[in-house]
């Protein structure tokens, strides 16, 4: 009963910053490029965004898990929180600029500067709003759990 209790207690950290970070990507990518929606995925037709948006989702929270973790070892908080921002932006605005090439700018005639520019303008707010939400949440498990 007590491994069992202990090896729950072990979990639960990791469940939940995998479960906050799960909930923020997807928010992320709906609200950033959620409008690319109706378009049809250049990679496969038969995708749905929602499709595309939950696996990106889930990548990312494997993904970001792992290296948040390992990223909780390092004492100095204001180094740790400027890694965790860089890491975070940068998975986010790289899944934003797939979804925007996927379903439109493979469509059309865009330079990558263009396409650059346009992932950059749409995802500003939203990367910039939900990474500073989930970074102060994170931070806030760490410390509880």
């Amino acid at each position: 009963m007590l491994q069992k209790n202990t090896m729950l207690k072990n979990l639960k950290k990791p469940l939940s910053i995998g479960l906050l970070f799960f909930i923020s990507t997807f928010l992320e990518i709906y609200w950033a490029v959620g409008h690319f929606s109706g378009k049809i995925s250049s990679g496969n037709p038969d995708a749905s965004f929602f499709d595309d948006a939950y696996l990106m989702s889930l990548f990312s929270t494997i993904f970001l898990t792992i290296v948040f973790l390992f990223l909780g070892f390092i004492k100095n908080k204001y180094l740790k929180v400027t890694i965790q921002s860089i890491v975070l932006i940068s998975v986010w605005f790289f899944w934003n600029y797939t979804i925007f090439v996927d379903r439109e700018s493979s469509w059309s005639t865009y330079t990558f500067k263009e396409e650059l520019y346009y992932t950059f303008s749409v995802s500003i707010l939203p990367i910039l709003v939900l990474a500073v939400a989930a970074i102060f949440t994170l931070n806030y498990i760490s410390k509880k759990l």
